[in-house]
């Protein structure tokens, strides 16, 4: 899966326990009708992944939804999600061209012949 927006902001690395576990999460603010401000988390080697961004770059990011469930002490279940960062690429902004066609030069095309309202095509409208 992919979410596709602005970076609105990226957190600094926290590590957590002995075990040196470390994550990073950045706010990605999708470009649709109504904007989804998507936080997601980067974990171990993949918070470095982060370092070369900046707030305000358009990017998309490759993610994994992750869930997992826990019983509080009182007994009842509970059940959290996460998504979770383990690519991200810059988007270019603009029209590259990348994908398109070469377009032939104007003189490429000969002009219509004269038109007469006489001819009849075989278009039903």
């Amino acid at each position: 899966m992919e979410v596709q927006g602005r970076i609105k902001m990226i957190g600094e690395t926290q590590s957590f326990g002995s075990n040196g576990f470390r994550k990073r999460e950045v706010v990605v603010t999708t470009e649709e009708q109504y904007p989804q401000h998507i936080m997601v988390e980067f974990v171990q080697d993949k918070t470095d992944l982060l370092n070369s961004y900046q707030v305000g770059q358009q990017v998309k990011v490759s993610i994994n939804l992750r869930g997992r469930e826990w019983v509080n002490p009182q007994g009842e279940t509970k059940y959290f999600n996460t998504i979770q960062g383990w690519r991200i690429e810059a988007v270019q902004t603009g029209a590259s061209g990348e994908n398109l066609p070469p377009v032939p030069p104007m003189d490429a095309f000969e002009p219509a012949g004269s038109l007469n309202e006489d001819d009849h095509d075989d278009l039903p409208f």
